[in-house]
């Protein structure tokens, strides 16, 4: 099948699929993290009419879109958000409030309308990655349907906390493959799970809590691939 991995550059949901010898790719805005030359650079939206028989959106910018951010709004945070423009984080510091609310609301506007095109691509079977989202971002996305689970990577043994909200069209929930007995509150081992929500600021913290835990990402392939692969037999046989 063909398969487009999108918002990706650790790759590992990429190779899951490959591993199973599906035609997989993987685009961000940034290189590949693996160097692989299956990875194209460009926005996901140049590329998702070019015939997916799968699409895998994992890491969309959400910032703007999930309910932790939805305060921002109302009162602009001091600091310009990452995904303002270099003029915008300039003139940061003289803005008013207003003027600082109009570019967080154009930011959710830009944040929803890159999930929408994902979630109304014209392939069959998708599923995107995202937090549990406000009213604000749910108007803007056309054919809103809530998140259909949500996934931790202790269920396919990954020793690790991290609730993973799973939007998906045309594709069944994943089944836990491997799940483990989490470690108790306080416990040195409780922390070590805890890695992705302990993760000091800094330059490369959004890759630690982007990045999709290998037990996921083999469910993912195994599962909605051979889901896919079963139902595309069904209708050329």
């Amino acid at each position: 099948m063909r398969i487009l991995i999108g918002c990706e550059t650790s790759g590992v949901v990429r190779r899951a699929f490959a591993a199973l010898g599906h035609d997989v790719w993987s685009c961000d805005l940034l290189p590949a993290e693996d160097g692989s030359n299956r990875h194209m650079i460009c926005d996901i939206r140049e590329i998702l009419n070019d015939g997916w028989d799968l699409l895998a959106v994992m890491h969309p910018p959400c910032t703007r879109l999930c309910n932790s951010g939805v305060r921002w709004l109302s009162g602009p945070p001091t600091n310009p958000p990452a995904e303002t423009t270099a003029e915008e984080k300039q003139a940061w510091p003289s803005l008013d409030t207003d003027a600082r609310r109009v570019i967080m609301w154009r930011l959710l506007d830009e944040g929803a309308a890159l999930f929408a095109a994902c979630w109304n691509a014209p392939v069959e079977r998708v599923a995107v990655e995202n937090p549990v989202m406000h009213r604000h971002a749910r108007a803007r996305i056309e054919g809103y349907a809530p998140p259909a689970q949500t996934v931790q990577p202790w269920w396919f043994g990954d020793r690790a906390f991290k609730a993973t909200a799973l939007y998906l069209r045309s594709l069944p929930k994943l089944t836990p493959t491997d799940r483990l007995i989490p470690p108790k509150p306080g416990t040195d081992e409780h922390r070590r799970w805890s890695i992705v929500h302990r993760a000091p600021p800094g330059a490369d913290r959004w890759r630690l809590r982007s990045r999709t835990y290998p037990g996921i990402a083999r469910a993912m392939a195994i599962q909605w691939g051979g889901y896919a692969e079963e139902i595309l037999r069904e209708t050329t046989a």
